[in-house]
């Protein structure tokens, strides 16, 4: 017997003893769907697998990337979103323990909703950011993962609502920039476009993946992964970032200095070259 918001003879529910819900203990992807199929299926798949493997999740024999796909897609296709959607799988381990588990065994929820564009769009729109230095990301490789434990990016992002900004800036231990509340950041100076390497604590991103490979077919344009700290971005010709999701979405404004949009304008045109192929 347990009491939920007062009822002190309330039944328990699935939540009780879920570990995803009760300590943080899972992982999931954000995927998006065009048209009955899964953008970057492989690079979703294995960055779950890799996932499972870092925290010691017991990974079934039958969770083949086939299986994957096969649960994502007929998950939409049974709520009518085939022609675009994004869908989040959560894998969580099974309940039993308390920090220490009795079983490494997982279990997994997929949601769908539906998308309203199949490809990636340009929107020219207003994006403010600022900093957020409440609380700082760790260079380790447990926040490169995509885990249930989002304090971090929840807390900033009730400061980005109270403060009228459009995103937040993240940092590590080290100060230096790490990613924003949805994405991977880039930063283009001059002919160099730079974004923080996985050993700053940034998200392992499937489409930052996928710029970096786009980006570097550019001509006259060099590409590489480096430290970004706060003054760099006051030198930046353009800022942007990426999720699966959205695709790329500039960032107009940080303090006073305002960015232009033109490369992130020609690699959402490349992107959705690349997906349509």
């Amino acid at each position: 017997m347990i009491n939920s918001n007062g009822n002190s003879s309330a039944q328990e529910n699935s939540l009780t003893h879920n570990r995803g819900f009760l300590y943080g203990d899972a992982v999931f992807e954000t995927l998006k769907i065009v048209k009955g199929k899964i953008l970057f299926l492989e690079d979703h798949y294995f960055r779950l697998m890799a996932s499972m493997r870092i925290l010691r999740m017991e990974i079934p024999m039958d969770f083949t990337m086939e299986f994957f796909e096969d649960q994502v897609l007929t998950t939409v296709a049974n709520n009518g979103f085939s022609e675009s959607a994004r869908v989040r799988i959560t894998v969580y381990r099974n309940d039993g323990g308390f920090y220490l588990p009795t079983t490494n065994t997982i279990s997994f929820l997929i949601h769908a909703t539906p998308l309203d564009n199949q490809a990636y769009k340009w929107v020219s729109q207003s994006c403010e950011v600022d900093l957020y230095k409440d609380f700082y990301i760790t260079k380790q490789l447990l926040s490169t993962l995509k885990t249930t434990n989002k304090v971090l990016h929840v807390t900033a992002s009730i400061y980005a609502d109270e403060n009228d900004l459009d995103n937040c800036i993240l940092l590590n231990e080290s100060k230096n920039v790490v990613e924003v509340l949805q994405g991977n950041i880039f930063m283009l100076q001059g002919n160099t476009l730079t974004t923080p390497p996985i050993s700053e604590g940034c998200c392992n991103g499937i489409l930052r993946k996928q710029l970096l490979v786009l980006a570097k077919k550019i001509e006259g344009l060099e590409v590489i992964e480096g430290v970004i700290s706060p003054f760099d971005l006051q030198k930046a010709d353009e800022l942007f970032y990426t999720n699966v999701i959205k695709g790329i979405q500039s960032i107009t404004k940080y303090r006073k200095k305002e960015f232009g949009t033109a490369l992130a304008s020609e690699l959402v045109q490349k992107l959705n070259e690349l997906i349509a192929n």
